[in-house]
């Protein structure tokens, strides 16, 4: 018989599934270009991390959009059944930030002028 997760994991789960989501999103774009600018990898690994970028964008896309159902699902019930969810500002910040993230990934997506102006700063 499958086990129920308890009440504080149900509401932890959006904001958890936000936060992989935004590195699924970011490791094809501003996770190298993060790498690269404060020296901790090279120029090899944002090509290597670039050429996934069909198979990260779409599963972080994906997944922030699972966060946010995971969120109004249990938003829903709780209004139904009066109860009181914990962490709520933890998880609308988190998923406030994954969406930011997601957002600069996809934008730096079709602009690829903007990720060479950046990389032409540091």
């Amino acid at each position: 018989m499958a086990q129920v997760p308890s009440t504080r994991a149900r509401e932890r789960l959006p904001g958890a599934a936000g936060v992989v989501a935004a590195v699924l999103a970011a490791s094809c774009c501003l996770l190298p270009l993060a790498l690269v600018a404060t020296g901790i990898a090279g120029a090899g690994l944002m090509m290597t991390m670039m050429s996934h970028e069909w198979l990260t964008l779409p599963l972080g896309v994906f997944g922030l959009a699972g966060a946010y159902a995971c969120y109004f699902r249990e938003q829903r019930r709780c209004d139904a059944a009066g109860c009181r969810r914990v962490g709520e500002r933890a998880t609308k910040i988190m998923l406030g930030i994954a969406t930011a993230v997601a957002a600069v990934a996809l934008l730096l997506r079709p602009f690829p002028s903007w990720t060479a102006d950046i990389l032409q700063r540091l």
